[in-house]
């Protein structure tokens, strides 16, 4: 079963709760190797990342449990302070396990972490300020070694808002003496759910959500429970499907000010949009229309998660849009799949020019990386025919199920 068929055509009508954030589970779940108490996270996403998160925390000496959307996590024994190869490479976001481990264990020893094939996604930033707080790092034989008796603190000017390198930081100054200065710092919500799950524990951090974070170190961390923030990008993936098949779809348990920028462009492609504190209704009866220009940028911009499935959202619009990706340099990878199902798209460097075609059709088509995978999949359901998608394993990563929840709006769509 590590393939998904489709049979598109079907309009997306129905009620879909969104899944915590993956984007924010890991941080936080690297977050709690800080704390030698228990912590519970609810709505944690059951997903092959979290998986990969939980399996690393048993590997450096935690105990982990998870069920229902629930994990449980106590790092009272965490002492090795390696992770090898495998681990590593099971997702990007193992690096924030760096920080952590070095604050607990005052060193750590890494391989380069793994994840999509997406671009370099260097860790230049975080080891740069990693040497800025004290921290001695070699980089030797494919591995990185870390030691630092002692943080210092500092101020930390990030030449790009990296959300990876903010979180690291985070991470890491959140034990020490003294007051830490993050400038041009990551703006994601996710940000902000970082910065209120180790305040709960007991941190003192302030600024989430603006260019300037104050760490302000404590000697420790109190048990926790914690509710994980909703899936944003899980969110902007439903909203593209129902905009690119039509129906009319309420989304649950969703921020709205969380993806306002991906509703004022839904809306500005022909589809009626309504918001309640909680929720997000969407409405579509006509072909899109054309978006002129979407540039990838942080946040609050147009995130770059999100560009695949308003390509494919879009791939059967009336009109041009062009596609700047200014974030990744290797993310067009669903491009080709896109063109086998019909859509006609020229890729220059950065750039991607897709007129919208009559239709989108159905084939054998393979995913080659997370939202790519997703991008797929929204195709699928908007095409004529079926669609078999292979390389399943790479949207596992991020969702939950994928066909279930689509199958809950009346999509015909199975596991195979």
């Amino acid at each position: 079963m590590n393939r998904i068929a489709i049979c598109g055509g079907k309009k997306l009508s129905g009620e879909v709760r969104c899944q915590g954030s993956k984007n924010a589970a890991l941080p936080i779940l690297a977050a709690t190797v800080l704390n030698p108490n228990e912590c519970e996270l609810t709505n944690c996403p059951d997903l092959a990342d979290v998986s990969s998160a939980l399996k690393i925390i048993t590997h450096l000496g935690g105990k982990t449990e998870y069920s229902k959307y629930t994990a449980t996590v106590n790092a009272a024994d965490i002492h090795r302070f390696e992770i090898g190869e495998e681990l590593m490479a099971s997702m990007r976001s193992s690096v924030l396990f760096l920080g952590p481990m070095l604050s607990r264990l005052k060193q750590a020893v890494i391989s380069y972490p793994g994840g999509c094939s997406i671009g370099l996604r260097p860790i230049d930033l975080h080891i740069k300020a990693f040497r800025q707080l004290g921290v001695s790092v070699e980089e030797i034989g494919g591995k990185i070694y870390c030691k630092a008796e002692k943080i210092v603190p500092a101020r930390i000017n990030l030449i790009f808002p990296s959300v990876g390198a903010t979180e690291n930081i985070m991470l890491l100054a959140a034990l020490s003496e003294g007051e830490t200065v993050v400038l041009n710092a990551a703006r994601e919500p996710e940000i902000c759910d970082l910065q209120n799950f180790l305040n709960a524990m007991g941190a003192k951090i302030s600024g989430a959500g603006t260019e300037t974070i104050r760490i302000l170190g404590v000697e420790k961390l109190k048990k926790v429970k914690y509710n994980i923030m909703s899936d944003r990008i899980f969110a902007a993936t439903c909203l593209c499907a129902v905009a690119s098949c039509g129906g009319d779809t309420v989304l649950r348990n969703v921020n709205p000010d969380h993806i306002s920028l991906i509703l004022s462009m839904l809306a500005g492609a022909g589809c009626s949009i309504s918001c309640g504190h909680d929720y997000v209704r969407i409405k579509s009866s006509e072909r899109l229309r054309g978006l002129g220009k979407i540039m990838t940028s942080p946040y609050p911009g147009f995130p770059t998660d999100a560009q695949a499935l308003f390509m494919s959202a879009l791939s059967a619009a009336d009109g041009t849009t062009v596609f700047v990706e200014n974030i990744f340099e290797s993310r067009y990878k669903h491009v080709p799949e896109l063109i086998k199902m019909g859509a006609d798209i020229i890729v220059d460097g950065r750039l991607a020019a897709v007129t919208g075609c009559n239709y989108i059709q159905g084939a054998s088509v393979e995913a080659q990386d997370l939202r790519g995978g997703a991008a797929l999949v929204i195709a699928g359901l908007s095409a004529i025919g079926d669609t078999i998608i292979s390389g399943v394993s790479h949207i596992d990563r991020g969702y939950e199920h994928i066909e279930d929840t689509f199958a809950q709006l009346g999509a015909s769509i199975k596991r195979i």
